[in-house]
């Protein structure tokens, strides 16, 4: 296999959701240096939303004495608005020439993770994210941190003077930022004092409620002021501290669970010195030799997510009810938009357990048509958030994905190639013979199979 085949289908998969099907004819022979342009090329930015209408403004809906039926009839929209917006930004990173911009977003989706009912506030740090995603770390972080889903998650409209609430305080030093033995117990308690008042409006625009600033003097990451919560994270963005967490997590992300300290500290350092670029950070990992050593190719488990948008890439599918993939979201243990909690979702061997590795081998058959989804979703009242769903008539629905696979023209772009090649990170890990034997020689045959390989779930 060419080297810039290896070379190219790595860089894809980490900066990228894997190979597209258009991408295939000219893999092989693209420069490397062509590939990192076209990834990183931004085109004008595009606000993922939802059709479902909003419901009416002016009717109490969330009041304590409203009825039933109306706190059921929000209850249903906001379900509805919200799977549109987790399928519309799987669609983005499926179909998405911006594949570095979602790549990016998705890990910051992890990263700044929250999780509220409301789908508007989850509408509008979405598409912060994704607008900041290769931007500025400093931009972003102000932009997640005053936007009405974090503050609401962390409890931050409880933050007010003389009765402080420490939660949006420590997860943004501990999970966004500078991570644990960076600041002490005093730090978190000024800086919640320097974040009272931050708050939003019925509109989900961010207010600084000044009557309930606290004015007082405070000592935070050494130095005393009368701080306020922008003088805060601007602090906070002093610390080198701040751009080795950031990197760090960025390293273990895209190149390699095991951290080289050394590459970590001088990409760090260049990062801290650029002003929080990320852009510049990313193109420096993805630009270097290192990032294409052997050792660091193949060796990262698939998440949920990046297993199904690289399976949707390769096969031209059409699907007639994208809903059910958030079942499968669901079962494989990764929905969009309902992180477990506040640090994100883990990665590695977490996503591997039985029953998740057996799902993840059949998902390319059951896609196919070729055996039924025998598994049903747990009624999991942490991803469901309260919201009671019937268990009976989901599992009749979504027995059947109901997708349509172009074979065809797979059948065209393969013919002459090895699938091997442009399917596993690393082909000659794998024995062709076992995979041939349950094969009937067609190319739908050995590519179902392939994605059915331990192999497949590595990138």
């Amino acid at each position: 296999m060419a080297d810039s085949l290896l070379k190219n289908k790595h860089l894809l998969w980490r900066a990228g959701f894997g190979i597209g099907i258009n991408q295939v004819d000219d893999l092989k022979n693209k420069n490397i240096k062509t590939l990192i342009n076209e990834l990183f090329k931004e085109e004008s930015f595009t606000e993922i939303t939802y059709d479902t209408p909003d419901i009416d403004a002016t009717a109490d809906y969330m009041n304590s004495t409203a009825p039933a039926e109306k706190k059921k009839e929000m209850q249903r929209i906001y379900r509805a608005q919200n799977e549109e917006l987790n399928l519309n930004f799987l669609d983005k990173m499926v179909n998405s020439k911006e594949q570095m911009q979602e790549k990016m977003a998705f890990f910051w989706h992890g990263h700044f993770a929250s999780r509220v009912l409301n789908p508007k506030f989850n509408r509008q740090l979405l598409n912060t994210i994704r607008k900041n995603a290769l931007g500025n770390f400093k931009d972003l972080l102000f932009a997640v941190s005053q936007s009405p889903a974090m503050l609401n998650f962390l409890n931050n409209q409880q933050n007010k003077k003389d009765h402080p609430n420490e939660n949006f305080a420590r997860e943004v030093m501990e999970l966004f930022t500078m991570g644990r033995g960076n600041y002490t117990e005093k730090d978190v308690r000024e800086g919640a004092r320097a974040f009272t008042g931050w708050s939003y409006d019925k509109e989900g625009s961010f207010k600084e409620r000044k009557n309930q600033h606290d004015e007082g003097t405070k000592t935070f990451l050494g130095k005393t002021e009368n701080f306020n919560g922008a003088d805060a994270l601007n602090s906070i963005l002093e610390q080198k501290a701040t751009a080795t967490f950031i990197t760090t997590k960025i390293y273990k992300f895209f190149v390699n669970e095991n951290v080289d300290h050394n590459i970590v500290n001088i990409l760090s350092t260049s990062f801290y010195n650029s002003g929080y670029d990320i852009k510049k950070l990313m193109m420096d990992i993805f630009s270097s030799t290192w990032f294409y050593d052997q050792k660091n190719i193949g060796n990262r488990i698939k998440s949920p997510i990046e297993l199904m948008a690289g399976m949707m890439r390769m096969l031209p599918m059409n699907i007639q009810n994208p809903e059910n993939l958030i079942v499968y979201q669901k079962l494989l243990g990764q929905m969009l938009l309902y992180p477990p909690n506040v640090a994100g979702w883990p990665n590695g061997r977490s996503w591997i357990d039985s029953s998740t590795l057996m799902l993840r081998l059949q998902v390319p058959q059951i896609w196919s048509g070729l055996r039924p989804l025998e598994y049903s979703p747990r009624q999991d009242d942490d991803i469901d958030m309260g919201i009671k769903s019937k268990e009976t008539a989901l599992n009749k629905s979504f027995k059947n994905p109901n997708i349509t696979i172009d074979w065809n023209r797979v059948d065209q772009i393969f013919a002459h190639k090895n699938c091997e090649d442009y399917l596993i990170q690393n082909p000659k890990s794998l024995d062709m013979n076992t995979v041939n034997n349950f094969s009937d020689k067609s190319t739908k045959m050995t590519i179902i199979n392939l994605m059915s390989t331990p192999e497949y779930q590595l990138m």
